[in-house]
């Protein structure tokens, strides 16, 4: 026998009611997910920043034992065994010197230059992907904090704004020669800003995306890595990362023969060493992976270690670039400042114009 719909007021009061019920359910799934989704994206967070800023403080031991076999040195042997535990005698050291504020010196700026100098290298990493994606609870977990489809603007953003922590800490120290060091940074980076942005246009259009994450895809989708349709690009891209993390040759801004450690000599403690371990380190560290995305397939590879095999050639990709980095440091001479700008404006702007022409006469005729 058929059940008699409710009617009359009654039956008005239990469909309100019902529907109130269903919108309040509806919207606690709803604000439970974005709980759930907040929590990820905070492990994600937390898991990148301990890991990446680990290894950054122990990157200085690796790149003073790697200049120490360069130059027929030693390098650090005495704290801790083969001298592991230097870079925490290093902190410890920084966090106990006194830092002293210049007479003269606009505080605030002073500290902000620090904040900026910091944050965007770390930002990089966001929209790093490290891996592909997969199940676990039955959610779809993605090894990228944050994977938005405009992942390299949100790059070349924070490369320009991490100007401005080089610019700010030589203005407001009110010293002459943090101000030429800052000066020189910034003519640098405006410079090689304009060529990488140019360099990595080819990349984008034969990916068809800016998503990180769709550029490794495209990649392993073709069977063929970026690199072999764009080797200049990659060379130019390892230029512009040398000068906008101003590693040699093109340390300029921190010329100590002429400028006594540049943009950040008045600065002491661990406000000074802040500034090596954001440019030299971290920056470099996010760059190398900006361009294993770009040109050597992400996170691709032989599957020899199973899951985590991905990971693995991320890692050792990363790390390949990184060395190499270390390694010109501490084997080529520094290029003077005027040497610099002419490169980046005379040679290297219209090569990377020239291969974005080619590559997009053969792209619509392919």
């Amino acid at each position: 026998m058929s059940q008699i719909p409710p009617t009359g007021v009654m039956g008005q009061l239990e469909k309100a009611v019902y529907k109130y019920s269903s919108t309040r359910l509806h919207g606690l799934v709803k604000r439970s997910a974005m709980l759930v989704d907040l929590g990820i994206t905070l492990l994600k967070i937390l898991i990148v920043l301990g890991i990446f800023l680990g290894i950054g403080t122990y990157l200085t031991w690796f790149e003073r034992k790697l200049a120490g076999h360069i130059q027929a040195r030693l390098g650090p042997k005495i704290v801790g065994p083969f001298g592991l535990l230097q870079p925490l005698a290093d902190g410890i050291k920084l966090l106990t010197k006194e830092s002293i504020v210049p007479k003269g010196a606009d505080k605030f700026v002073y500290y902000l230059a620090i904040i900026l100098a910091l944050t965007p290298s770390i930002l990089l990493f966001s929209v790093i992907p490290f891996g592909p994606s997969f199940e676990l609870f039955g959610r779809e977990i993605k090894p990228i904090v944050s994977d938005v489809n405009i992942a390299l603007l949100f790059v070349f953003a924070m490369g320009s704004i991490a100007v401005y922590g080089t610019i700010f800490s030589g203005w407001a120290s009110n010293s002459k020669y943090a101000f030429l060091g800052s000066l020189r940074k910034a003519a640098v980076i405006i410079a090689y800003e304009v060529v990488l942005g140019f360099s990595v246009l080819g990349v984008i259009m034969l990916s068809g995306t800016m998503s990180t994450v769709g550029i490794v895809e495209a990649q392993i989708n073709k069977g063929v890595w970026n690199i072999v349709y764009q080797p200049v690009a990659f060379i130019l891209f390892l230029f512009c990362m040398l000068a906008e993390s101003g590693r040699v040759p093109f340390d300029i801004q921190e010329a100590e023969a002429e400028l006594v450690t540049g943009y950040n000599v008045e600065y002491g403690g661990m406000r000074f060493g802040i500034f090596p371990l954001a440019e030299w380190y971290l920056n470099v560290m996010a760059l190398s992976a900006i361009a294993v995305v770009l040109f050597f397939g992400g996170w691709s590879g032989p599957n020899i270690l199973g899951p985590i095999s991905p990971y693995f050639w991320f890692v050792v990709k990363i790390f390949s670039i990184v060395f190499f980095v270390l390694w010109l440091h501490w084997t080529l001479p520094r290029f003077q400042a005027k040497d610099i700008t002419d490169i980046a404006w005379k040679i290297m702007l219209p090569l990377a114009i020239i291969n974005l022409t080619i590559t997009a006469v053969v792209y619509y005729f392919i």
